[in-house]
């Protein structure tokens, strides 16, 4: 199990001369430089800080958690000590416990929501590298079943109020800890394609907020049906502890709410 932990992490860092050789050994595609691109920087960021942080950015005082777990083991802390690739080859020279802590506090926390959405939109080379990483993932053994400190200390849930001018909203909504969903690129996509709106190119928080000022009300209904499609995301995992999969359903359910209700009050006063 280790060995494999170690390569699927290697996987997960950009294409090297070592490639070939160890997606051949454990059986996925070989992953282009473009493809890992595609999902590392403009799709899913492989940093545990980005979904259950405050902000949903990378960085900041999650990452700095993740950074105090290798401290305490006594390690060196590494540049980026919440990305995926570091933490699963952490989880490789870790055993008993010390792994059963690592996963359980800062892999899954976030990692199974993200590896959902993966199997949904990540370059098929990652699909197959996803199903993996979650079968080996469930091979270490059964989480314990408490919410991780990171979700503990999570951020409220994510509302909608009169006062809310559109870059808040925006700002908020691709917060994961928040929302309990996790939208990528594609996921504006379909809604445009779905609602016959334009899509501006660029980050998501700019395509979002185009979206939102084109037809919010169609977008506010839309947006809380993906939140629903993706609660029964989370009800169905089972890889995460059960009070984790409960965490994150139910707030990806309260977002559908109060995005349903701030669609019926924008139809309501036009």
């Amino acid at each position: 199990m280790s060995e494999l932990l170690r390569a699927l992490g290697a996987l997960i860092e950009e294409p090297s001369e070592a490639t070939p050789a160890i997606a051949g050994a454990v059986g996925i595609p070989v992953p282009t430089r473009a493809e890992h691109a595609t999902l590392t920087l403009f799709t899913l960021y492989p940093q545990a800080s980005a979904y259950v942080g405050a902000d949903g950015m990378v960085g900041g005082e999650a990452a700095a958690r993740v950074a105090g777990f290798w401290r305490a083991l006594g390690l060196a802390v590494p540049h980026e000590p919440d990305h995926l690739a570091a933490l699963l080859g952490l989880a490789a020279v870790l055993d008993g416990h010390a792994r059963r802590a690592l996963l359980d506090e800062h892999v899954l926390a976030w990692l199974p929501a993200w590896l959902a959405r993966a199997v949904e939109v990540a370059p098929a080379p990652y699909v197959a590298w996803a199903r993996l990483l979650g079968e080996a993932l469930a091979a270490c053994g059964p989480p314990v079943d408490v919410l991780p400190v990171a979700l503990r200390e999570a951020p409220p849930p994510f509302t909608v109020s009169a006062s809310d001018d559109a870059e808040t909203l925006v700002r908020r909504l691709l917060v994961p800890a928040a929302t309990g969903v996790i939208l990528v690129r594609d996921d504006l996509r379909r809604a445009a394609d779905d609602l016959a709106l334009g899509l501006r190119h660029g980050e998501r928080r700019y395509a979002l907020r185009a979206l939102l000022g084109q037809a919010p009300a169609p977008v506010f209904g839309w947006l809380a049906a993906e939140c629903d499609r993706q609660a029964a995301l989370h009800d169905a995992d089972e890889l995460a502890a059960a009070a984790v999969r409960r965490l994150w359903a139910g707030r990806a359910r309260a977002t559908a709410t109060a995005l349903g209700d701030a669609a019926r009050l924008v139809e309501a006063i036009r």
